[in-house]
C-alpha cells in the first residue's frame, strides 16, 4: 500500500515538473517577444497616408518646381537597389537622431513604397525641400526640438502647403480648422495661416513640444499630433497598467488604423531623404538660388497689382504666399505678412502708393456702394443692364468625379455635355478637360447716344427779310423825290420804273416826303434789332466756346482716379484725357487738372456739325 502511495506522488511530481519545464520556454518566449516587439512586429491591413497618393503629374506644375529646381526626367527608369533587413538596419542606426529609429517589417513597407512606387514623388519633395528646409528647422531649433521632426511635413502633406485632407486638415503640418484657430492661426474666407509656411512652421513646433510634454516619449507624442491626444490616452489605458512606461509600439494594436501607419511612415520617410542616393534617385538640383525676404502690409491689396507694377508672376506671388485664398491681402484690420524675392522687397516698398492705387476700378474693396436697379444710369451717361449670355468654361476631372455629377454641377444635362465635347460614353478619365458652355447672367454698359447741339435759328419777320434788298433804294427814291417835287408812293426796288413826275402842291410834297422819312427811320430800327440780336447771338454762343479755368486738384494718400473724379462729377476717361494719362497710377503729392462739365462734354461731341444753318 505504501509502495502504491509513493507511486502514485511520484508521477504527480514527475507531471509538475513536466508542467513546470514546459512553462520555462514559454516565459522566457514571452519575455523575449516584449522586449523585441518593435523589431518583430508585423501587420498585414497597413493604411497609407494621404501623401503616397499625391498627384506628381499635378505637383509638377508648381511655379517654384518648374523655375528654381532641375529635376530627373528618367528617375522612374533606374534600378531601385532594394536592401536587405540588415542593410536597413545598419543605415537606421547610423543616422544622428534624437527619436528612436527601430525596424520592422511595417517600416521596411513604407520604404520599399517610397522607393519603388514613390520614386518621382521623392524627387519632387526633394526638390521642395530646399525651399521649405531651412523654414522648418528654424521654427524646430527656436523651440529646441530634434531636428529630424522636418520630415514630418513629407507624410503629413508631401511638401505641398495646398494640400488638403479628406477630414479637411490642410497645409504643409496639415492642422485642422480648430486646431490652427487653438494655436493662433487665422483662417477664414481670405486668410488661412495653416497654409503659411513660416506661421504653420511655428505653430506645429509648438505643438509638439507641448505633446512631448505630456507622454514623455517622441513615438507618443507624434502620434498623439496624428489622431489627438484622447485617442492616444484610450489605447494606453486599453493596453493596461504596468510599471513599464509603454511607447507607441506597446500601445499600436489599439491605436486607430490610419494610426498605425504613422510612426512607421515618419521613419521611412527619415530614410528615404537621408539614403535617396543609395536608391539611384538624383538629387535636385538649383536652377538659380531663391533668396526671400518678407514686409507687412496694412493695406488692401491684391496679387495682380503687385505683379503688374513690379513685373513678377502672379504665380511666383502665389508660390510664397499660400496662405492667401483669393489672392488677396486683407490689410486694414492688422498687419499681414508678405513674402517675395529679396530683390524685389525694397522696390515694393518704393512703389506702395503706386501698387495701391492701380487699376482700383477692378481690384480695390469698395467700401460704400449704391445699389442698383436692372436698368441704371451711369456717371458716363449710360446705362447699365442684365442680359444672359453664353459662357463657356473648361472643367478639370477630378479623381472620382463621374459624367452625369459634373453636368448637374453646371445645371446642364449629361447628353448636353456629351454633346459638347464628342464623348461617346459617360466614361472619363481624371485629368481629362471638359469644355462646358453655361448661360450666364452678365451686366452690360449701352452708352447713350450724344445728342446733336443745333445753334439758335434767328427768326426773322417780313420786314427783316425784306430790309437788307429795299432799304438803300428806298432812302434813294424819297430823296430824289424830295428834290424833284415827286411823290413817292409805295416801296420800289431800284431797278423799278419810277412813274412819271406830276405837279402837286409843295404841302402834298412835303406830307408824302415826312411819311417815307418815319417809314424809313422804321426800317432802321428793324434792322438795329437784328444787328443787336446777332451781336448777342454771338456774344453768347462765344462765351458758351469759351470755357473755364480749370480748377487743379493735389492727390492725397488713399486716393485714386475713380475717388477724384467722382468727387469732381467727370469720369476717369475725362480726368485721364485732361491730364494725358494712359495708365491709374498716380503719385501722391502730384498734381492733377480737372476739366470743366463744358471741357469734358465738349470733346464728345467734337467734329459733329449742327443740324441747323442760319439764315442769311
Amino acid at each position: 500500500m505504501k509502495i502504491k502511495t509513493l507511486n502514485i506522488m511520484l508521477k504527480k511530481i514527475s507531471l509538475v515538473a513536466m508542467v513546470v519545464l514546459m512553462a520555462l520556454p514559454s516565459s522566457a518566449a514571452k519575455k523575449q517577444s516584449i522586449l523585441s516587439l518593435k523589431e518583430s512586429i508585423t501587420d498585414n491591413d497597413i493604411v497609407y497616408p494621404e501623401s503616397f497618393e499625391t498627384n506628381t503629374t499635378e505637383l509638377m506644375q508648381n511655379w517654384y518646381l518648374q523655375n528654381y529646381i532641375v529635376l530627373d526626367a528618367d528617375v522612374e527608369k533606374r534600378d531601385a537597389a532594394v536592401a536587405s533587413d540588415a542593410e536597413y538596419i545598419k543605415r537606421l542606426s547610423a543616422m544622428p537622431t534624437v527619436i528612436e529609429m527601430p525596424y520592422n517589417q511595417i517600416v521596411r513597407s513604407y520604404i520599399d513604397r517610397y522607393i519603388t512606387r514613390n520614386r518621382t514623388l521623392v524627387e519632387e519633395m526633394l526638390g521642395m525641400s530646399l525651399y521649405y528646409m531651412p523654414i522648418f528647422e528654424q521654427a524646430l531649433e527656436r523651440e529646441q526640438l530634434p531636428l529630424e521632426l522636418k520630415y514630418l511635413p513629407v507624410i503629413e502633406s508631401a511638401l505641398d502647403p495646398n494640400a488638403v485632407s479628406r477630414a479637411g486638415a490642410a497645409g504643409l503640418w496639415q492642422f485642422m480648422v480648430a486646431t490652427g484657430k487653438g494655436l493662433g492661426l487665422e483662417v477664414n474666407s481670405l486668410v488661412d495661416e495653416r497654409r503659411d509656411p513660416y506661421r504653420s512652421s511655428d505653430a506645429a513646433a509648438k505643438y509638439l513640444k507641448s505633446l512631448f510634454n505630456i507622454y514623455g516619449d517622441w513615438s507618443l507624442a507624434l502620434a498623439a499630433y496624428n489622431c489627438g491626444p484622447g485617442n492616444v490616452n484610450k489605447a494606453l489605458t486599453r493596453a493596461g497598467n504596468s510599471e513599464k512606461t509603454k511607447d507607441f509600439w506597446d500601445i499600436y494594436a489599439y491605436l486607430p488604423r490610419e494610426t498605425r501607419g504613422y510612426v512607421p511612415a515618419f521613419i521611412a520617410a527619415n530614410y528615404v531623404m537621408t539614403y535617396f542616393k543609395s536608391h539611384n534617385i538624383s538629387p535636385s538640383l538649383a536652377k538659380k538660388p531663391l533668396i526671400t525676404d518678407t514686409i507687412s502690409v496694412n493695406r488692401y491689396i491684391h496679387f495682380k497689382q503687385i505683379a503688374s507694377v513690379l513685373n513678377l508672376s502672379i504665380d511666383e506671388i502665389r508660390v510664397l504666399n499660400p496662405q492667401y485664398r483669393r489672392d488677396v491681402i486683407p490689410g486694414g484690420n492688422r498687419s499681414y505678412t508678405l513674402t517675395l524675392p529679396s530683390q524685389q522687397i525694397y522696390s515694393y516698398i518704393l512703389s506702395e502708393d503706386s501698387i495701391a492705387n492701380y487699376r482700383t476700378d477692378l481690384y480695390a474693396h469698395r467700401e460704400v456702394v449704391e445699389p442698383v436697379s436692372e436698368t441704371s444710369v451711369s456717371q458716363d451717361g449710360g446705362s447699365y443692364t442684365w442680359e444672359t449670355k453664353q459662357v463657356t468654361q473648361y472643367h478639370k476631372v477630378r479623381k472620382g468625379e463621374k459624367l452625369g455629377a459634373i453636368a448637374k454641377r453646371y445645371g446642364m444635362s449629361q447628353k448636353s455635355l456629351k454633346a459638347m465635347n464628342g464623348l461617346r460614353s459617360n466614361t472619363i478619365k481624371r485629368g481629362q478637360t471638359l469644355k462646358v458652355v453655361t448661360s450666364k447672367r452678365v451686366k452690360v454698359f449701352k452708352p447713350q447716344p450724344t445728342p446733336v447741339s443745333a445753334e439758335p435759328e434767328l427768326v426773322q419777320n417780313d420786314i427783316q427779310e425784306g430790309f437788307d434788298a429795299d432799304s438803300a433804294a428806298v432812302a434813294e427814291q424819297v430823296a430824289q423825290a424830295t428834290a424833284k417835287n415827286t411823290p413817292y408812293k409805295g416801296s420800289y426796288s431800284i431797278d423799278t420804273p419810277r412813274p412819271e413826275p406830276k405837279h402837286v402842291a409843295e404841302d402834298e410834297v412835303k406830307s408824302q416826303a415826312s411819311q417815307a422819312h418815319e417809314r424809313n427811320n422804321y426800317y432802321t430800327s428793324q434792322a438795329g434789332r437784328r444787328e443787336s440780336k446777332e451781336q448777342n447771338y454771338r456774344h453768347s454762343r462765344s462765351s458758351r466756346q469759351t470755357p473755364p479755368k480749370p480748377k487743379q486738384h493735389t492727390i492725397k494718400e488713399g486716393e485714386n482716379l475713380t475717388k477724384i473724379a467722382k468727387r469732381n462729377g467727370v469720369t476717369v476717361e475725362e480726368l485721364k484725357r485732361a491730364n494725358n494719362i494712359s495708365g491709374d497710377k498716380i503719385k501722391i503729392g502730384s498734381t492733377l487738372v480737372i476739366p470743366s462739365k463744358q471741357q469734358a462734354g465738349g470733346k464728345h461731341s467734337r467734329g459733329k456739325k449742327s443740324g441747323h444753318r442760319r439764315r442769311r
